[in-house]
């Protein structure tokens, strides 16, 4: 395959000059949600998080306060996000039952990017999904969504994703780069078997603090809006610990772990246009989700739903992410009221997990029904605000 020139991942803000002069811009990022409690982490480990979550949000940041572009700064998120071995994905992500790393990512917009005018208004996504040797996947579906003429596809997988990728400068890696010790003992922990020999040396670098999240089924992903009013939405995994060789998570699935979209304004009442007006307030047409969670099935492969006999889902049968956007647009439901509906059809059918959402207000919500979500949000201020547990408040 012919290489070809790599798209620069931050171009210059004089590349894509706004054109709607919107400058409101906002990024919110999460790492995962689950069983995460102050009982069970240290002030080290929580310290460790919070500094990762904070790094990542300045790195998003600075694309945005320079007019960049919403897609390179949930990728500029993502990637710090992805080389962290605490979080599950990239250098950090979980092994399947083969011992094996199976790597998932996304990405999807309201409406293409300003500064690539070549892309087709209708393009608005890409999905990858089995991927063993890209380094950053984030970084993989980006440039997959760039170039239209060589994938034309909303969903690819494996070697066609990676070599493509690859054609066009995107990194790969032998598979033993994703290996960490503590996921490896979490994985063979999981399946009752010996944790050691190890199949790498120990690497005490990164294992002075390990994750709070033990046998992790999160995500990492950032939800961007940038002064265009363009909402860009990136998840990137490695899965469940111990999910079967091949397994498809709610990651790439369009709808279910990701959603990006913008729609015309909905006509409504004389009087109700009245109320808003006089109360400053701005219905959205734009709105970007990233969920993190149960997609499909708990490790253990029980359902824990006695209510019925079917294999749960969760974020995929519920439709999670496009449900939300559908309750703002149709319903008339802020995100936080749709949010919080989402959480609790998840608590309903046996599921766990949370959300973050943003809208082209502004307005930023992060819906969970966990004990935590690893989270942040940085607005034109340039403060970078943090939270592990669901009793903190960062919107």
């Amino acid at each position: 395959m012919v290489a070809l020139e790599k798209s620069p991942l931050l171009p210059l803000a004089s590349s894509s000059p706004p054109v709607d002069g919107n400058q409101r811009y906002v990024l919110v990022i999460h790492g995962g949600a689950g069983t995460i409690t102050r009982e069970t982490s240290s002030p080290e480990q929580r310290a460790a998080y919070r500094k990762a979550l904070r790094t990542a949000l300045e790195a998003g940041y600075q694309v945005l306060h320079n007019g960049g572009e919403a897609l390179d700064a949930v990728v500029a998120a993502v990637t710090l996000m992805e080389d962290c071995p605490l979080f599950n994905a990239g250098k950090g992500a979980v092994f399947n039952v083969a011992g094996k790393n199976e790597l998932e990512a996304s990405i999807m917009l309201s409406k293409p990017p300003a500064s690539h005018p070549h892309i087709p208004a209708t393009r608005r996504g890409v999905s990858a999904t089995l991927l063993t040797r890209v380094k950053n996947p984030s970084q993989l579906v980006r440039t997959l969504y760039l170039h239209p003429n060589l994938v034309d596809h909303p969903f690819v997988s494996g070697i066609t994703a990676e070599e493509t990728g690859a054609s066009l400068g995107e990194t790969l890696v032998d598979p033993s780069y994703f290996y960490t010790e503590r996921r490896w003992r979490e994985h063979r922990r999981g399946l009752g078997l010996p944790e050691e020999p190890l199949p790498y040396p120990s690497d005490d670098t990164h294992e002075k603090l390990p994750p709070i999240d033990q046998l992790p089924k999160g995500t990492v992903g950032a939800v961007a809006l940038d002064v265009r009013g363009c909402i860009a939405a990136l998840t990137s995994t490695g899965g469940r610990t111990n999910k079967l060789v091949g397994r498809i998570g709610d990651t790439p699935h369009m709808g279910s772990g990701f959603w990006a979209e913008e729609w015309k304004p909905t006509t409504t009442t004389w009087f109700k246009t009245l109320l808003d007006k006089i109360h400053g307030r701005h219905k959205p047409t734009a709105l970007g989700v990233s969920g993190t969670g149960d997609g499909d099935v708990n490790p253990s492969g029980v359902y824990e739903n006695k209510n019925t006999n079917e294999a749960p889902q969760y974020f995929i049968r519920l439709a999670t992410a496009v449900t939300i956007a559908r309750r703002v647009q149709y319903r008339d439901e802020s995100i936080e009221e749709a949010g919080q509906h989402a959480a609790k059809d998840l608590s309903a059918n046996g599921g766990e997990g949370g959300a973050i959402i943003l809208d082209s207000e502004g307005n930023v919500a992060l819906p969970m029904n966990s004990p935590g979500m690893y989270r942040g949000v940085i607005r034109e201020d340039g403060i970078p605000l943090t939270a592990i547990f669901s009793d903190e408040d960062v919107a």
